[in-house]
């Protein structure tokens, strides 16, 4: 059984998933949306299985609404508009749907739902999103057991080189990001993320104190954790110290 809300700014398209539904008593329809705005509302309070989102809506796109949720869902596109076919697919989401499309072409994209609730294949999607705007983000998507959460990056104490991924190091828990620790050095705010080591950042807001050993630095957080600062990062706390 998966929980389903629409997201469609036409009467007629969500009238019409609607009707295609009631072929699948496993799909359970909870809420509608006819708008951007009231499609974060909704999904964050209802916390679907899966979403059938329009695209192109007043308020925010459906990419947009993406970016804002708590959890990632399944996602179905359902749009008039074909120029985003490739990054619907390039976010991983489950079908997209071209109208007017058929009933058959509607079974297509349901059968091709994921049998378990696993949202693995959208991680890259949600965080892609919000690293990827013009302005640095307040806050970004991670994976968390088997569902994606939101984090407000001023939660995060430092972050660590973890492979080809980053581990994120909250006040209540450790999150790992799809995204390498280099990359993660470009899209955070330098305001208040600084890179202090090959395989470390850390928030500078969360710092405690730096002790000085020779040539070498070590950061202090106000959680008791101790980041060691190798010579070729040191430069970066320069802006620290007055």
């Amino acid at each position: 059984m998966k929980k389903v809300i629409i997201v469609d700014d036409e009467r007629a398209g969500r009238s019409l998933i609607r009707e295609y539904l009631e072929d699948y008593p496993d799909l359970i329809l909870l809420a509608e949306a006819n708008n951007g705005v009231d499609a974060v509302r909704v999904i964050n309070e209802f916390k679907p299985d899966l979403v059938f989102l329009d695209i192109q809506m007043p308020g925010l796109t459906g990419f947009d609404v993406l970016t804002r949720l708590d959890e990632i869902p399944q996602i179905i596109f359902s749009t008039a508009y074909d120029a985003y076919a490739l990054q619907a697919f390039e976010v991983h989401a489950v079908d997209y749907l071209l109208k007017p499309y058929t009933k058959e072409r509607f079974k297509k994209a349901v059968e091709r739902l994921p049998a378990s609730q696993e949202t693995n294949s959208v991680a890259p999607l949600a965080e892609s999103l919000m690293l990827n705007r013009t302005t640095y983000p307040e806050r970004i998507l991670v994976q968390h057991n088997k569902k994606l959460i939101a984090i407000e990056l001023d939660t995060i104490y430092w972050i660590e080189a973890y492979g080809d991924y980053s581990k994120l190091h909250t006040e209540s828990d450790n999150f790992l990001s799809n995204y390498g620790i280099s990359i993660l050095d470009e899209k955070l705010d330098p305001k208040h993320f600084i890179r202090v080591h090959r395989s470390s950042m850390i928030n500078i807001k969360k710092v405690k104190e730096i002790h000085k050993y020779g040539k070498s630095y070590d950061v202090t957080l106000q959680n008791g954790t101790v980041v060691h600062v190798s010579r070729g990062y040191k430069d970066n706390l320069k802006d620290l110290m007055f």
